[in-house]
């Protein structure tokens, strides 16, 4: 009978030990430094959004998180690393609409598979593209710009920093909505393509408000509008697409975190939080908006479901182009 006694007052005893040491080793999370993989070179606008996110997160997790640049192949070279890494949540990559919804499509030879091989946490941002003319185009407006377009078919131009980017679809969405015929000029890099356009060799650009702005506000290009759903705070004054005459027109590029497949559930949630913990906070926003993008996040669930949507969309887009990379 005490024999009874003793494993019935211990059983509780190693139940909460046991409970104790679960949520012991789940708050030791993170205990070392977080490999943050980038897929773009060091500098650009993936680079600075994923250097200003997790310079919150650092500090707010106590953690040490190390970028980690991986540009080769476009980007496929990195979100590969990333597929294959270890799902313990010490490696974690910056996610985009290029990574998870255009490069599908893009590419027949994808070295990963998005829905086996990664899981995205959440989003953080949400921003656009801006259409912009050189200076001695004779247009003022989108209107002007489709008119003279059709009026000249085969003859202008526009540039971008490569095949499959977004400022490449932007334009080609473009052309499918306003029935224009503008031929596409790829550039290695997105300042080529500004030399050119400011040269008068190229006739129109779109890219993101970013690395545009200065070129804008200084009067070298013309800018006539923005590529989503609403006014952009950098550029106020620009009309949406959509408000310009292309009634639906709507491009917004989207950045988040992504993880291999199979991170526990415990960290998943986690990092979904702080993200959202990071994206309250004004001192952040203003940082994000002077960038040209704004705070968005959401469950990941919800991030799930949209970067399915995404994925559709922008399908369409590259196959009614006749895009492709192999």
């Amino acid at each position: 009978m005490m024999r009874k006694k003793s494993l019935l007052f211990g059983t509780p005893l190693l139940f909460v030990i046991g409970v104790t040491h679960f949520f012991a080793i789940g708050a030791e999370y993170p205990d070392r430094p977080i490999r943050y993989i980038v897929p773009s070179a060091a500098g650009n606008g993936a680079d600075i959004s994923a250097r200003i996110l997790t310079a919150e997160l650092g500090p707010q997790m106590k953690a040490q998180f190390v970028i980690d640049n991986r540009p080769t192949a476009g980007g496929v070279i990195g979100v590969g690393m990333l597929a294959r890494a270890p799902a313990d949540g010490y490696t974690l990559g910056y996610a985009n609409m290029v990574y998870l919804a255009i490069f599908p499509s893009l590419m027949s030879n994808l070295p990963y598979d998005i829905d086996r091989d990664l899981q995205v946490i959440g989003q953080f941002t949400s921003g656009q593209n801006l259409l912009a003319v050189r200076p001695t185009l004779p247009v003022k407006s989108v209107a002007e710009l489709v008119a003279h377009a059709r009026a000249n078919p085969d003859k202008l131009t526009f540039g971008s920093s490569g095949n499959g980017t977004t400022l490449h679809l932007s334009g080609e969405l473009f052309k499918q909505m306003t029935g224009t015929r503008i031929a596409h000029v790829p550039y290695k890099a997105v300042q080529q393509a500004f030399t050119e356009l400011i040269a008068g060799q190229i006739d129109l650009i779109f890219d993101n408000q970013p690395s545009i702005a200065p070129y804008v506000k200084a009067g070298r290009v013309r800018g006539l509008a923005v590529t989503g759903p609403a006014r952009s705070a950098l550029f106020p004054e620009l009309p949406t697409l959509h408000e310009a005459g292309i009634p639906g027109y709507e491009i917004a590029t989207w950045t988040g975190m992504m993880a291999p497949k199979g991170l526990p559930k415990s960290i998943v949630a986690r990092l979904n939080a702080e993200i959202a913990k990071v994206c309250s906070a004004p001192a952040f926003q203003a940082k994000i908006a002077a960038t040209g993008s704004i705070c968005a996040t959401g469950s990941t669930e919800e991030f799930v479901a949209f970067t399915k949507r995404e994925r559709i969309k922008w399908g369409d887009i590259v196959r009614r182009s006749n895009a492709k990379i192999d």
